[in-house]
């Protein structure tokens, strides 16, 4: 079976099982607490945070993305080690098959998140474990996208608010690099593969969306 197949597979697999690692519910147990009882019921960093405190949420939070940077980042390392081993046929199919194991990575990094093996296939809505994975698939992208994010969690105080801008930035931002930063390697895989993810971030997130409508949605507005 050629490198091009086998690779990718063996990738998704081994992000699924990372990102199934429930995070989220081992830190509140910490704290004598069911998260999928408390708040708003999410096993994410989000929900932890409210309810167990900052430090918590922001613990699960980077746990969650480093889960997803391993995932998206580890092909590199193994590609670096069987590259005199194995036969891709020239350095453009050895490229391919890095960028689509990658991406099968994050792909299964954020499906193990949010439907873990270990919590009866539920999980969290995704977001961390995907900034993590896009950061170890195509930094520069993740990194704009962030600044969005930043921006309109500390306009609205909602996260899923600036989760949902995030997503819908992300292809901005990599058909941005491919019109005017050519050398940094992205192409129009890398943004339809965005696309995906922004599609997915919104899908995710349709509970919170309807609160928005709703106006029910919970916020870390500042005390007065």
């Amino acid at each position: 079976m050629s490198p091009t197949i086998y690779f990718p597979i063996i990738f998704f697999v081994v992000g699924y099982f990372l990102g199934a690692i429930p995070f989220a519910v081992i830190v509140a147990k910490r704290f004598g607490v069911d998260i999928f009882k408390v708040g708003s019921g999410n096993p994410g960093a989000t929900n932890v945070k409210r309810v167990c405190g900052k430090k918590a949420g922001n613990t699960v939070f980077f746990l969650d993305a480093l889960k997803g940077f391993v995932a998206a980042f580890l092909p590199i390392v193994v590609f670096g080690f069987v590259a005199e081993s194995v036969e891709f046929g020239n350095d453009g199919a050895r490229e391919t098959a890095l960028a689509i194991s990658q991406f099968c990575g994050l792909a299964g990094a954020v499906a193990g998140h949010c439907f873990s093996c270990f919590l009866k296939f539920k999980g969290g809505k995704g977001v961390s474990a995907t900034i993590g994975a896009l950061l170890g698939a195509m930094p520069v992208a993740v990194l704009l996208a962030l600044v969005v994010w930043v921006i309109f969690y500390f306009w609205s105080r909602i996260v899923a608010i600036a989760s949902i801008a995030f997503g819908i930035f992300l292809p901005c931002a990599a058909f941005l690099l491919i019109k005017f930063a050519p050398a940094l390697g992205y192409g129009f895989v890398h943004f339809w593969f965005c696309c995906a993810i922004m599609i997915f971030i919104i899908v995710m997130h349709h509970s919170n969306i309807r609160r928005l409508i709703r106006g029910e949605e919970n916020s870390f507005a500042k005390k007065k």
